[in-house]
């Protein structure tokens, strides 16, 4: 298992160790730098002030000048640990050596006239700058050896890198630390689930935890939402279920008794066309509770797509015209010539339409008519209007005729009050809506209207 914690310790003390390696890098070259152009300084000052020396006290060439007790003394009793490591010649115009200092090597320092310049002396590079006296006709040439100068150049870094070194772990436990301290919302949020049972999906407290945690636990209590949603619409169903299907049971098991009591065939006879009627209903009344389930429990929700909704009308129809036939009622279908584009999930479509036109059959009298019309708006918007001759809706019952289980004053006998509940969320979920409207001087008008305007393929 990844650790987070493990993670980002690791991008941060790699992150922090990649810039500190890197500002060490350019404190090294800079550093170095800088050393190098202050030792040049100093021995170019140390150079001219030999020289200086040299014009002041007009010394001449071969005139028995001793290091060691004038000017090279002078020159080698500096303060400075560094100016005793360089070493000082003095040469004649004309190749002859005139005095040197007591580190100064036998061999010439450099064949340069004057300025700084670069000589390899018995394997070693010397760093050396001359300077020319004309007026005395002499060169003098004051050097050091490049290792001696590294060191004093190594010495520096040393110095300034042994702070780094004693700061790294420190700096490593700080960051530790606040990558714990950081994430010990996350453990209080894991500790807070812990101790729940399995049944509790309160949502957990998002009052106080940072701004980077919120989404996680406001994803967590959306999913708690859900679940608890889900667990619901399952208590609702069984309790649905149960109490709608005790009733009609109850009648086919009666119906049955009064068949197996009686001998009489008019009897026999009524309690089969009971039986079945009752069968029909429970049937319907199963496939309906089904429905109703399987588009509650749909959470991702449908698969929209664009669509004609021409073929599915006539498709509903067509499988609802036997009832039709067997109720002698007619039913009829008028779809425009040209094309109609909707946004619809055609499962849930045909859900809608099949209980709207099979409420309408149920509804109309004997020999009256239903019909089924998809129409353009003048607005654009594409409206299936279903239309029956019935009884209607009473108007203080139009409110309540989308509840689940309701049947109104004028119920047909196969009801359920589960069609129109599902006509209605099937719509909600495409992003439509169901519309009833009492017709003059009888009947019911269900409209759907789509989400988004029809657009005609022909154009």
């Amino acid at each position: 298992m990844t650790s987070l914690r493990a993670r980002l310790l690791l991008i941060l003390i790699t992150g922090t160790a990649a810039v500190w390696l890197s500002a060490m890098a350019w404190i090294f070259l800079s550093t170095r730098a800088e050393v190098e152009e202050v030792l040049d300084a100093r021995l170019m000052e140390a150079a001219r002030m030999v020289n200086s020396l040299i014009s002041e006290r007009r010394q001449e060439p071969g005139g028995g000048l001793s290091s060691k007790d004038t000017l090279f003394g002078e020159f080698e009793r500096q303060p400075r640990a560094y100016e005793r490591q360089l070493s000082c010649q003095i040469w004649s115009l004309d190749g002859a050596l005139v005095g040197r200092s007591e580190s100064a090597p036998q061999i010439r320092l450099s064949t340069a006239e004057a300025g700084f310049s670069l000589s390899d002396i018995d394997g070693e590079t010397w760093r050396v700058f001359t300077v020319e006296n004309p007026e005395l006709n002499v060169r003098v040439m004051v050097g050091d050896n490049l290792r001696i100068r590294d060191g004093l150049v190594g010495d520096v870094i040393k110095g300034m890198l042994l702070p780094t070194v004693l700061v790294l772990p420190v700096m490593i436990g700080l960051i530790w630390l606040s990558v714990r301290q950081g994430l010990s919302p996350l453990n209080t949020v894991a500790a807070h689930l812990a101790s729940r049972r399995a049944r509790d999906l309160r949502p957990v407290p998002d009052g106080k935890l940072p701004r980077e945690v919120a989404p996680l636990v406001g994803a967590l209590n959306g999913l708690f939402k859900r679940v608890e949603d889900a667990r619901e619409r399952e208590r609702s169903f069984t309790a649905f279920a149960a109490h709608e299907l005790k009733t009609p049971l109850a009648g086919l098991k009666t119906q049955a008794q009064i068949a197996l009591a009686s001998d009489d065939r008019d009897v026999h006879a009524n309690a089969l066309r009971q039986i079945s009627s009752g069968v029909d209903r429970t049937a319907r009344l199963v496939k309906q509770l089904l429905d109703l389930a399987a588009l509650e429990a749909n959470d991702a929700g449908p698969k929209l797509a664009s669509g004609d909704p021409a073929a599915l009308v006539r498709s509903v129809a067509s499988a609802l015209e036997p009832l039709a036939r067997s109720r002698e009622v007619s039913l009829s279908v008028t779809v425009p010539d040209a094309p109609l584009r909707v946004t619809m999930e055609p499962h849930f479509l045909e859900l809608a339409l099949r209980n709207l036109v099979e409420n309408a059959v149920l509804h109309a009298p004997t020999g009256g008519e239903a019909s089924c019309e998809l129409r353009r708006a003048p607005d654009g918007r594409v409206s299936l209007h279903v239309r029956d001759d019935g009884p209607g809706i009473a108007e203080a019952e139009l409110p309540l005729a989308t509840e689940r289980f309701f049947r109104g004053s004028n119920r047909s006998a196969l009801g359920s009050g589960l069609g129109l509940a599902i006509v209605e969320l099937a719509m909600e979920r495409m992003g439509g809506a169901l519309r009833l409207v009492n017709r003059t001087p009888h009947g019911l008008d269900a409209s759907l209207t789509f989400a988004n305007r029809g657009e005609d393929t022909a154009r």
